[in-house]
């Protein structure tokens, strides 16, 4: 990994009417790094991601992007500065095809400079929305409507679309959640894939522990708002506070597969 980081946070606290919903959070993130966020219910993982990407504002502390200080930007800057994100749910027109999301994503993240007064249908944007569907591979999906896909197609369009503009830094809310056991790895496959081409860095929130393990350079575990570990996944999974707060000890055991539901 490079030695400088693409992503830095430092001290960062965050509490809601008293309750402390982050607590000193100091975190580096190296270029093209794979970091899962993992916790239970409760824990902060989301109120992490969503100060990063200027949904949340901290009630103290800095975050620095590129070395650029972005502490409490809004989110729409965030996404041109080049730090973007997906959700939980898929954040999709479900009565619109691929296509059609996709175009409606692409005009958007060009909506600056003379790039703004292009129409959908301009060639430069029908063009690399062809190239994003088949890097994600949607592209037999181009005119289907949306609401009649699988959740993992659906997944794989949300992701599509958050990366339209050319993120450095790409957080992933849960990005496995309701996805059927047999499409999981193969939606993971084409995701970290296309997302390693790009050298893109890549933060997600995830409750799959065996994806987890499977795809992950470093584990970041939150318990009560703080980081609890930040660990390759080999060590993280085996760490005594993970295996109590977050994981338990039937994963070890072969029992469940998953931690506790995201919060």
């Amino acid at each position: 990994m490079a030695d400088t980081p693409i992503l830095s946070v430092r001290d960062l606290n965050k509490s809601f009417s008293g309750i402390v919903a982050a607590n000193n959070i100091n975190v580096d993130v190296a270029p093209g790094e794979i970091v899962g966020i993992i916790g239970a219910n409760g824990a902060g993982k989301t109120v992490f991601v969503n100060m990063i990407t200027g949904y949340l504002k901290p009630s103290s502390g800095t975050i620095q992007f590129n070395g650029k200080d972005i502490t409490g930007i809004e989110p729409r800057d965030a996404t041109h500065e080049g730090v973007c994100r997906s959700f939980q749910i898929s954040q999709v027109f479900m009565t619109m095809s691929v296509r059609e999301n996709l175009l409606i994503a692409l005009a958007i993240a060009r909506e600056s400079g003379t790039a703004m007064l292009l129409p959908v249908d301009h060639p430069d944007l029908t063009d690399e929305c062809e190239r994003l569907m088949a890097v994600y591979k949607i592209d037999q999906y181009a005119d289907s409507t949306v609401s009649t896909l699988s959740q993992g197609i659906r997944k794989l369009l949300d992701i599509a679309m958050a990366v339209v503009a050319n993120p450095k830094v790409l957080l992933l809310d849960e990005p496995t959640s309701g996805v059927s056991v047999e499409e999981k790895f193969g939606i993971m496959d084409i995701v970290m894939s296309a997302l390693k081409e790009k050298g893109t860095a890549v933060l997600f929130v995830e409750h799959d522990m065996e994806i987890v393990e499977r795809y992950v350079h470093r584990v970041l575990a939150f318990y009560q708002g703080e980081v609890i570990c930040d660990a390759p996944p080999d060590e993280a999974l085996l760490d005594p506070k993970v295996i109590e707060f977050v994981i338990g000890t039937d994963y070890h055991s072969g029992g469940a597969q998953t931690e506790a539901a995201d919060a």
